[in-house]
């Protein structure tokens, strides 16, 4: 398991995929939960609603659209691993954040859930094959490896922790 050209990564992705440096995409996905959940789970739960700046979304809302992104991609990858050629259609996070009610969770639920959602992604890279990795998709109108997308899911959590540590927890 290599890591995919970058010019094959679509422009979106890119800077998600330049996050994860020199690992395999099973160590890098385990690599940035681990890191990932070490820094949410030192986050007190009244810190849960900061927001850096007005209209940005709070701690919570990230830790919910993180979980989301997460199973979207890890749904495309599992879609183009079996050789699905459906067109998959865009979502748009900002239409999920105000609807997924993440105001009403704690900070350690979000990182339970963020932990468990982890874990089944590992699973279900593991489970396949070079070939399948291999496997290229159209989402959003942009052709998109299962590689790549691994690896978008670990840099999208990489970015968001640096952002955490950058704009949520300065001191």
């Amino acid at each position: 398991m290599t890591r995919p050209d970058l010019d094959s990564v679509p422009a979106q992705f890119k800077h998600y995929v330049e996050h994860v440096k020199d690992m395999d995409v099973i160590e890098s996905l385990k690599y940035s939960s681990e890191q990932t959940l070490k820094l949410i789970r030192s986050i007190p739960e009244d810190k849960g609603e900061f927001r850096y700046a007005e209209g940005k979304w709070s701690i919570k809302e990230v830790l919910n659209h993180m979980i989301d992104v997460e199973r979207i991609m890890a749904y495309r990858a599992l879609r183009f691993s079996r050789n699905d050629k459906t067109d998959l259609p865009p979502f748009e996070e900002n239409d999920y954040a105000p609807e997924a009610n993440a105001s009403a969770r704690t900070i350690a639920q979000l990182a339970n859930e963020l932990s468990r959602l982890r874990a089944t992604t590992v699973d279900l890279f593991q489970s396949f094959t070079p070939a399948m990795l291999k496997r290229e998709g159209t989402a959003n109108k942009k052709s998109i490896s299962v590689l790549t997308l691994g690896y978008v899911i670990s840099g999208h959590e990489s970015h968001h922790r640096q952002l955490f540590r950058d704009r949520y927890l300065i001191k």
